[in-house]
This record gives C-alpha cells, structure tokens and sequence, in this order.
C-alpha cells in the first residue's frame, strides 16, 4: 500500500445531538479521523465519551424516535471504488451497503441476534438479501461461515436458536452474520465485553486473521487498552464526545500527549509496579467523574479532573491540532497549541 492509497473511511466534524425535556444533548461534537484499508483503528474512552453513538451514527442505525440531529461528512470509498458519504445516502442506497460492505458486531449478541430464527437462517437471511442466492445456497453459505468462525459442529449449530449456544459462539455467530458478504468495513463495538480472557483472546485473534485474508478495515471500539495495543494500527481517544488524541498505536503508548491519555494508561494494572521494584504501587484512578452533558464545562471538557489545568483551560475549547508527524492533541499545554494561541 501507498502513501497515496485513499482511506477506506474519512470522518470529517461529525456531529450527533439529541433534543431533551431539559436540552440539547452533544453526545459527538467535531470527531474526525481515518481508516485506511485493511488496518485497524481503535475508538477508545470511558463509558459515556461517545465511542457507540459515533459508530450508530456512521452505520445509520440511530433509533428514528431519538430524532438526532447529525452533523459532518464522511467519505467512504466502496468496492467498485466510489465515494459516498455515508450521512447523505437515502435510506434505500444505506440499506444496500450496511450489511453488504459496511457490517457491525454489537456489544451483547444475545440482544442483537434474533430468538425466533436459528442462526443458519439469520446469516442466511443477510447473504439471500445482498448476494441474490437461493434459500438452499444460502444456507449452505452459512454453514460454511460458522466453519470459518470455528464453531465447532458447525453442521449442527447452524440449525441452533442463540439461547442454545454459549456467550462465545453467539459472539462468533455475530462475526459470521457481520462477515457473512465479505464487507471491506467491519465496525466492532466493544465485541468481546462480557466473555472470559480466554474466549476473548480467541476471538480476538480470530478477527485478526479474517482481516488478514480478506484485507478488510476495523474501526474497533473498546475501553480496553491492553486489547489496544495488540490489535490496533492507530488510536483515536475520545473524551465527553469529542476526540482528545489521535495517534498511531506505538507512539501513544510510548509517549501520550493529552492528560486524559496519560490518565488512562497510568490506569493500566502493568503501571503500578515501578520497573526494578518486588512491591506494587497502588493502582491509579483518575479522579472525579465526566461532566453532564447537558452541563459541560465553559473550556476544555476534562478540566475539572486534569491535575495540570491552568486557567486557560477554563475559558475556551482547545483545538485539535497537529503535534507531531501524524499525530494530533486537544490541549492547550501542548508546543502546537501554545503556538496557536499566541499567534490569535
């Protein structure tokens, strides 16, 4: 691949707001970053810093009674090599992509998959829809992904209802519907939350070997950071809506910019014992908790919990600016910000 090689996915300022009895909700404000194709990128931040609602709103699956209010543009380069945004399809043009080329494995499968159909009809379903096969191809088709899933007794299970499967095979049945028409974009939304480390490792590298035979993108959304650095090419952290840093995995890992990265990464169980030292430290947590909401601080949205803000930090939003070679930061502690802001 080629410098010059398009994104597979560019998200430019994407916005999603919900109206309220008691306001306007900003659950994504400005979010922007890239997926090139066949590599990962990882979504990360805290339950509440928009990471899911960032992903419905590029898969278009917002609940219609939510009435969001959806900003921004995208730029998704499709199979035959079109570009499309993803925000101005109609429902039709959307419909004919999702599942097709863009596909999303949700956080609980037991909730995603439905209890009526057995599993070999639900991927069959997708593939009938979008690949034209006969009821009988189809279904053959779906064996054949649960044997790439590595279910075992695949010849069995696809005639199974999801109550009669563990966590970890309906979790490999959603990656078997969710890769069932070989999409070029797969959205994983925290997939291996409620499964054991064993089971998630497993997973896990099963993803990765799908991506790696079928070149296929992953925007991966997790507030695991240890899944982070083993699986992602670069990172984008999300803090109350809007993203705070966007890097490349090994260098923010090795050197974080934005104090809520920093904040995260000193959470890690592996950082409370000192190199050289027999007895661990106590383990770190960030202090406080994320603002409403419907309330958000005047300036910079992790202030109030930041040990290093000083009083600009208080009276306007940083930008998200470059900091290095292919990296960005919104904080005005760091040289580009300061720069910035004494140019204005």
């Amino acid at each position: 691949m080629t410098m010059n090689t398009p994104p597979r996915l560019m998200v430019r300022n994407l916005g999603t707001s919900f109206p309220t009895e008691d306001g306007l909700v900003r659950s994504v404000a400005e979010v922007s970053f890239s997926i090139q194709p066949g590599k990962t990128t990882a979504l990360v931040g805290e339950s509440g810093s928009g990471k899911s609602v960032t992903s419905l709103t590029l898969m278009r699956l917002l609940p219609k009674t939510a009435n969001a209010q959806v900003s921004g543009q995208t730029a998704f380069v499709t199979r035959d090599g079109r570009t499309v945004d993803l925000l101005g399809l109609s429902d039709r043009e959307m419909r004919r992509l999702r599942g097709n080329e863009l596909s999303m494995i949700f956080q609980e499968p037991m909730t995603s998959l439905n209890p009526v159909f057995t599993v070999g009809e639900q991927i069959a379903e997708s593939v009938r829809l979008h690949k034209g096969l006969d009821r009988k191809s189809a279904l053959a088709h779906a064996l054949r992904m649960l044997e790439l899933v590595e279910i075992p007794a695949a010849a069995q299970r696809v005639h199974e209802y999801p109550h009669q499967l563990s966590g970890g095979m309906r979790q490999r049945v959603m990656i078997a519907l969710a890769m069932a028409c070989d999409p070029t974009l797969l959205i994983a939304d925290e997939p291996t939350t409620a499964l054991d480390v064993t089971i998630q490792a497993q997973i896990l590298e099963l993803m990765r070997k799908l991506q790696a035979e079928t070149g296929m993108s992953i925007l991966f959304i997790t507030h695991n950071l240890g899944v982070v650095a083993h699986h992602a090419d670069d990172v984008v952290v999300m803090y109350a809506g809007r993203v705070v840093e966007r890097a490349p995995v090994r260098p923010l890992f090795a050197s974080p910019e934005h104090p809520y990265t920093q904040g995260l990464l000193a959470c890690l169980p592996g950082k409370t014992q000192a190199r050289g030292e027999g007895r661990p430290r106590r383990l770190f947590a960030i202090r406080g908790q994320v603002s409403s909401p419907l309330a958000p601080p005047p300036g910079c949205a992790f202030e109030p919990r930041c040990d290093h803000a000083i009083e600009a930090c208080r009276q306007a939003i940083p930008p998200l600016v470059d900091t290095h070679e292919d990296r960005q930061a919104r904080c005005i502690r760091v040289p580009a910000a300061q720069t910035l802001a004494r140019a204005a």
